[in-house]
Protein backbone atom coordinates (compact mmCIF):
# COMPACT_ATOMS: atom_id res chain seq x y z
CA UNK A 1 0.00 0.00 0.00
CA UNK A 2 1.49 3.27 -1.16
CA UNK A 3 -1.38 5.64 -0.63
CA UNK A 4 -4.72 6.29 0.91
CA UNK A 5 -7.23 8.56 -0.48
CA UNK A 6 -9.26 10.39 2.64
CA UNK A 7 -12.36 12.17 1.91
CA UNK A 8 -12.96 14.61 4.62
CA UNK A 9 -16.31 17.05 4.83
CA UNK A 10 -15.93 19.17 7.77
CA UNK A 11 -18.87 16.53 9.07
CA UNK A 12 -18.18 14.92 12.55
CA UNK A 13 -16.85 11.82 11.52
CA UNK A 14 -13.83 13.62 9.49
CA UNK A 15 -11.85 13.37 12.49
CA UNK A 16 -12.47 10.10 13.01
CA UNK A 17 -11.48 9.97 9.09
CA UNK A 18 -8.18 11.63 9.69
CA UNK A 19 -7.01 9.19 12.62
CA UNK A 20 -8.07 5.89 10.60
CA UNK A 21 -5.98 6.83 7.69
CA UNK A 22 -3.39 8.24 9.98
CA UNK A 23 -3.30 4.48 11.94
CA UNK A 24 -3.62 2.97 8.58
CA UNK A 25 -0.59 4.72 7.55
CA UNK A 26 1.61 4.31 9.94
CA UNK A 27 1.16 0.24 9.74
CA UNK A 28 1.38 0.33 6.27
CA UNK A 29 3.97 3.19 5.60
CA UNK A 30 1.72 4.73 3.01
CA UNK A 31 1.16 9.01 2.56
CA UNK A 32 -2.30 9.76 2.62
CA UNK A 33 -4.13 12.30 -0.09
CA UNK A 34 -6.90 14.32 2.15
CA UNK A 35 -9.84 15.51 -0.87
CA UNK A 36 -12.76 17.98 0.08
CA UNK A 37 -15.23 18.14 -2.70
CA UNK A 38 -17.42 21.18 -3.18
CA UNK A 39 -20.75 20.36 -4.47
CA UNK A 40 -21.32 21.92 -8.07
CA UNK A 41 -22.29 25.45 -7.44
CA UNK A 42 -25.61 26.20 -7.80
CA UNK A 43 -26.72 29.32 -9.97
CA UNK A 44 -28.40 32.14 -8.78
CA UNK A 45 -32.14 32.66 -8.49
CA UNK A 46 -32.14 34.98 -11.53
CA UNK A 47 -36.00 34.93 -11.69
CA UNK A 48 -37.98 38.54 -11.32
CA UNK A 49 -37.90 39.21 -7.71
CA UNK A 50 -38.55 42.58 -8.29
CA UNK A 51 -42.24 42.69 -8.74
CA UNK A 52 -43.76 45.93 -10.51
CA UNK A 53 -40.10 47.90 -9.83
CA UNK A 54 -38.63 49.98 -13.45
CA UNK A 55 -36.21 48.54 -15.29
CA UNK A 56 -33.10 49.93 -13.46
CA UNK A 57 -34.35 48.89 -10.17
CA UNK A 58 -34.86 45.06 -11.13
CA UNK A 59 -30.86 45.26 -13.25
CA UNK A 60 -29.51 46.57 -10.66
CA UNK A 61 -30.96 43.78 -7.91
CA UNK A 62 -29.74 41.20 -10.50
CA UNK A 63 -26.26 42.74 -10.08
CA UNK A 64 -26.36 42.71 -6.41
CA UNK A 65 -27.51 39.16 -6.62
CA UNK A 66 -24.51 37.70 -9.01
CA UNK A 67 -22.55 39.55 -6.38
CA UNK A 68 -23.81 37.70 -3.68
CA UNK A 69 -23.55 34.88 -5.22
CA UNK A 70 -19.78 35.30 -6.06
CA UNK A 71 -19.16 36.27 -2.36
CA UNK A 72 -21.10 32.79 -1.67
CA UNK A 73 -18.43 30.70 -3.21
CA UNK A 74 -15.64 32.72 -2.22
CA UNK A 75 -16.74 31.72 1.65
CA UNK A 76 -17.01 27.99 0.41
CA UNK A 77 -13.58 27.76 -1.00
CA UNK A 78 -12.42 29.14 1.80
CA UNK A 79 -14.16 26.57 4.35
CA UNK A 80 -12.81 24.20 1.81
CA UNK A 81 -9.17 25.11 2.33
CA UNK A 82 -10.04 25.45 6.17
CA UNK A 83 -11.50 22.23 6.22
CA UNK A 84 -8.53 20.47 4.53
CA UNK A 85 -5.75 22.36 6.70
CA UNK A 86 -7.38 21.16 10.02
CA UNK A 87 -7.61 17.29 8.72
CA UNK A 88 -3.94 17.85 7.18
CA UNK A 89 -2.82 18.60 11.20
CA UNK A 90 -4.90 16.30 11.95
CA UNK A 91 -2.97 13.29 10.08
CA UNK A 92 0.07 14.80 10.81
CA UNK A 93 -0.35 15.08 14.25
CA UNK A 94 -1.23 11.36 14.65
CA UNK A 95 1.10 9.96 12.01
CA UNK A 96 4.58 11.91 12.56
CA UNK A 97 6.88 11.54 9.54
CA UNK A 98 3.62 10.30 7.17
CA UNK A 99 3.69 12.38 3.89
CA UNK A 100 -0.21 14.25 3.33
CA UNK A 101 -1.54 16.33 0.59
CA UNK A 102 -4.45 17.83 0.60
CA UNK A 103 -6.88 18.40 -2.85
CA UNK A 104 -9.72 20.56 -2.78
CA UNK A 105 -12.16 19.60 -5.73
CA UNK A 106 -15.63 20.78 -7.11
CA UNK A 107 -18.48 18.35 -8.54
CA UNK A 108 -19.50 15.23 -7.76
CA UNK A 109 -17.64 13.19 -5.05
CA UNK A 110 -18.27 9.71 -6.59
CA UNK A 111 -16.30 11.63 -10.10
CA UNK A 112 -13.65 12.64 -7.99
CA UNK A 113 -13.21 9.17 -6.50
CA UNK A 114 -13.61 7.13 -9.86
CA UNK A 115 -11.40 9.96 -11.84
CA UNK A 116 -8.63 9.68 -8.69
CA UNK A 117 -8.88 6.52 -6.99
CA UNK A 118 -6.06 4.95 -9.63
CA UNK A 119 -3.70 7.36 -7.33
CA UNK A 120 -4.29 5.06 -4.27
CA UNK A 121 -4.32 1.49 -2.44
CA UNK A 122 -7.83 2.45 -0.35
CA UNK A 123 -10.46 4.93 0.21
CA UNK A 124 -11.55 6.60 3.66
CA UNK A 125 -14.70 7.76 4.48
CA UNK A 126 -16.77 8.28 7.20
CA UNK A 127 -20.12 6.51 7.96
CA UNK A 128 -22.34 9.82 8.14
CA UNK A 129 -21.80 13.09 6.06
CA UNK A 130 -22.18 16.48 6.69
CA UNK A 131 -25.70 16.56 6.01
CA UNK A 132 -26.80 13.35 7.66
CA UNK A 133 -29.69 13.58 9.67
CA UNK A 134 -28.64 11.69 12.88
CA UNK A 135 -32.09 11.48 14.55
CA UNK A 136 -32.69 8.98 11.60
CA UNK A 137 -29.45 7.77 11.77
CA UNK A 138 -29.41 8.37 7.73
CA UNK A 139 -26.27 7.19 6.15
CA UNK A 140 -27.05 9.46 3.13
CA UNK A 141 -26.57 8.21 -0.54
CA UNK A 142 -22.70 9.20 -0.98
CA UNK A 143 -21.36 5.93 0.81
CA UNK A 144 -23.66 3.76 -0.71
CA UNK A 145 -22.66 5.16 -4.27
CA UNK A 146 -18.84 5.73 -3.43
CA UNK A 147 -19.26 1.91 -2.60
CA UNK A 148 -20.49 0.94 -5.78
CA UNK A 149 -18.57 3.03 -7.77
CA UNK A 150 -15.35 2.44 -6.40
CA UNK A 151 -12.86 -0.64 -7.50
CA UNK A 152 -10.74 -0.29 -4.64
CA UNK A 153 -11.25 -0.93 -1.12
CA UNK A 154 -13.59 1.34 1.15
CA UNK A 155 -12.31 1.49 4.92
CA UNK A 156 -15.82 3.44 6.32
CA UNK A 157 -15.11 5.11 9.82
CA UNK A 158 -16.77 4.96 12.56
CA UNK A 159 -17.63 8.30 14.60
CA UNK A 160 -14.99 7.65 17.25
CA UNK A 161 -11.53 6.54 16.49
CA UNK A 162 -10.40 3.74 18.51
CA UNK A 163 -6.65 1.77 18.04
CA UNK A 164 -7.75 -1.67 15.92
CA UNK A 165 -6.35 -4.80 17.95
CA UNK A 166 -9.32 -7.37 16.98
CA UNK A 167 -10.68 -7.91 13.20
CA UNK A 168 -13.49 -9.71 12.45
CA UNK A 169 -13.77 -11.23 8.82
CA UNK A 170 -16.87 -12.14 7.42
CA UNK A 171 -16.45 -15.23 5.04
CA UNK A 172 -19.12 -16.47 2.89
CA UNK A 173 -17.25 -18.59 0.53
CA UNK A 174 -17.10 -16.15 -2.36
CA UNK A 175 -14.02 -15.22 -4.26
CA UNK A 176 -14.11 -11.85 -2.67
CA UNK A 177 -14.19 -13.11 0.37
CA UNK A 178 -10.93 -14.89 -0.19
CA UNK A 179 -9.26 -12.02 -1.29
CA UNK A 180 -10.59 -10.15 2.35
CA UNK A 181 -8.82 -13.23 4.17
CA UNK A 182 -5.31 -12.80 1.70
CA UNK A 183 -5.34 -9.29 2.43
CA UNK A 184 -5.61 -9.34 6.06
CA UNK A 185 -2.89 -12.28 5.83
CA UNK A 186 -0.37 -10.25 3.95
CA UNK A 187 -0.94 -6.49 4.66
CA UNK A 188 1.25 -5.52 7.18
CA UNK A 189 -2.12 -2.65 8.10
CA UNK A 190 -2.86 -6.39 9.65
CA UNK A 191 0.43 -7.50 11.59
CA UNK A 192 -0.03 -8.67 15.28
CA UNK A 193 -3.65 -8.25 15.35
CA UNK A 194 -6.28 -11.00 15.88
CA UNK A 195 -8.03 -12.32 13.62
CA UNK A 196 -11.69 -13.90 13.63
CA UNK A 197 -13.41 -15.40 10.76
CA UNK A 198 -17.18 -15.95 10.81
CA UNK A 199 -19.85 -17.30 8.47
CA UNK A 200 -23.62 -16.50 8.67
CA UNK A 201 -26.15 -19.33 8.48
CA UNK A 202 -25.58 -22.99 8.01
CA UNK A 203 -22.02 -24.76 8.16
CA UNK A 204 -21.76 -26.59 5.23
CA UNK A 205 -19.03 -28.78 4.13
CA UNK A 206 -17.61 -26.60 1.32
CA UNK A 207 -17.88 -23.75 4.27
CA UNK A 208 -16.19 -25.84 6.48
CA UNK A 209 -13.58 -26.65 4.57
CA UNK A 210 -13.26 -22.90 3.16
CA UNK A 211 -13.27 -21.77 6.88
CA UNK A 212 -9.95 -24.55 7.07
CA UNK A 213 -8.70 -23.06 4.02
CA UNK A 214 -8.83 -19.37 5.83
CA UNK A 215 -7.39 -20.21 8.61
CA UNK A 216 -4.26 -21.48 7.02
CA UNK A 217 -3.95 -18.66 4.70
CA UNK A 218 -4.11 -16.26 8.29
CA UNK A 219 -1.77 -18.83 9.72
CA UNK A 220 0.84 -18.44 7.14
CA UNK A 221 1.05 -14.39 7.86
CA UNK A 222 1.38 -14.76 11.13
CA UNK A 223 -1.85 -14.58 12.18
CA UNK A 224 -3.59 -17.57 15.05
CA UNK A 225 -6.98 -16.73 13.79
CA UNK A 226 -10.07 -18.70 14.71
CA UNK A 227 -13.47 -19.54 13.14
CA UNK A 228 -16.84 -19.52 13.91
CA UNK A 229 -20.57 -20.16 12.67
CA UNK A 230 -23.26 -18.13 13.81
CA UNK A 231 -26.55 -18.06 12.68
CA UNK A 232 -29.34 -15.13 12.17
CA UNK A 233 -29.22 -12.49 9.20
CA UNK A 234 -26.11 -10.99 8.39
CA UNK A 235 -26.58 -7.23 8.81
CA UNK A 236 -27.49 -8.01 12.14
CA UNK A 237 -25.77 -10.93 13.28
CA UNK A 238 -22.19 -9.53 12.03
CA UNK A 239 -23.11 -6.86 14.19
CA UNK A 240 -23.92 -8.36 17.61
CA UNK A 241 -20.83 -10.66 16.71
CA UNK A 242 -18.47 -7.82 16.53
CA UNK A 243 -19.82 -5.89 20.23
CA UNK A 244 -20.02 -9.44 21.52
CA UNK A 245 -16.48 -10.40 20.54
CA UNK A 246 -14.90 -7.22 21.35
CA UNK A 247 -13.50 -6.76 17.58
CA UNK A 248 -12.30 -3.15 16.23
CA UNK A 249 -13.18 -4.06 12.76
CA UNK A 250 -15.56 -5.70 10.93
CA UNK A 251 -13.68 -7.12 6.90
CA UNK A 252 -15.53 -7.91 4.23
CA UNK A 253 -15.83 -8.96 0.30
CA UNK A 254 -18.19 -6.33 -1.11
CA UNK A 255 -19.15 -9.57 -3.66
CA UNK A 256 -20.03 -13.17 -2.92
CA UNK A 257 -22.78 -15.30 -3.66
CA UNK A 258 -24.67 -15.57 -0.50
CA UNK A 259 -27.23 -13.57 1.39
CA UNK A 260 -23.66 -11.37 2.37
CA UNK A 261 -24.16 -9.91 -0.95
CA UNK A 262 -26.65 -8.24 -0.35
CA UNK A 263 -24.90 -6.02 1.57
CA UNK A 264 -23.27 -4.29 -0.97
CA UNK A 265 -25.90 -4.67 -3.58
CA UNK A 266 -28.83 -4.08 -1.57
CA UNK A 267 -30.62 -1.63 0.90
CA UNK A 268 -29.06 -3.79 3.74
CA UNK A 269 -25.73 -2.43 3.18
CA UNK A 270 -26.83 0.95 5.24
CA UNK A 271 -28.46 -1.48 7.83
CA UNK A 272 -25.39 -3.23 8.79
CA UNK A 273 -23.38 -0.33 8.73
CA UNK A 274 -25.61 1.68 10.51
CA UNK A 275 -25.85 -1.43 13.25
CA UNK A 276 -22.41 -2.00 13.32
CA UNK A 277 -20.87 0.33 15.95
CA UNK A 278 -17.16 -0.23 14.55
CA UNK A 279 -15.51 0.56 10.86
CA UNK A 280 -15.92 -1.77 8.13
CA UNK A 281 -13.69 -2.71 5.57
CA UNK A 282 -15.28 -3.73 1.96
CA UNK A 283 -12.59 -5.43 -0.08
CA UNK A 284 -13.78 -5.38 -4.01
Amino acid sequence: MTTILALVDGSAYSESVCRHAAWIATRSGAGVKLYHVLGRREAPDRGDLSGQIRLGARTRLMEELATLDEQRAKLTHAQGRAILEDAQALVQEAAEGVAVESRLRQGDIVETVTAKEDQGDLIVIGKRGEAADFAKLHLGSNLERIVRAATKPVFVANRAFKPIKKVVIAYDGGPSAMKAVDLVARSPLFAGLDCLVVTVGGETPKIAEGLRDARATLAAGGHQAETLVVEGQPETALAELVEKQGADLLVMGAWGHSRIRNLIIGSTTTEMIRSCKVPVLLIK
